[in-house]
C-alpha cells in the first residue's frame, strides 16, 4: 500500500502539475489549473483518462469540444491530438496507460 499526497495548491500559484505516481505501465499526474489557464495542444502515446476532482475544464480533442467536471470521466485513445483550458479552478487526476 502506498497513500501518496496530492495537496490543493491553488490558493499559493497557479499551475501546477505533479507526478504522483507510476505502476506497471501507468503513470499518474495531478494537474491543477486556475481559471482561464491553458494547456496547449499535444498528444499521448498511450490511453488517457481524466478523472476532474473539482472544477471544470474544457478540452478540444480531434476539433470536438468537450467539459469535463467531477460527475463523468474523459477517455481520449493514443494519439488523439487535445489541448485544455480551465473554465474554474480545477484539480484532475490524469492517468496515462500505456498499451
Amino acid at each position: 500500500m502506498e497513500l501518496i499526497e496530492t495537496p490543493y495548491l491553488l490558493g499559493e500559484k497557479n499551475k501546477h502539475i505533479q507526478k504522483a505516481l507510476n505502476f506497471n505501465k501507468t503513470q499518474v499526474v495531478n494537474m491543477q489549473l486556475q481559471k482561464g489557464e491553458k494547456i496547449a495542444e499535444h498528444d499521448s502515446m498511450a490511453d488517457v483518462l481524466i478523472i476532474v476532482r473539482s472544477g471544470k475544464v474544457s478540452f478540444v480533442v480531434e476539433g470536438q469540444t468537450v467539459e469535463a467536471a467531477p460527475d463523468n470521466i474523459l477517455h481520449m485513445n493514443p494519439k488523439e491530438k487535445h489541448s485544455l483550458t480551465a473554465i474554474e479552478p480545477s484539480d484532475l487526476l490524469v492517468l496515462q496507460i500505456t498499451p
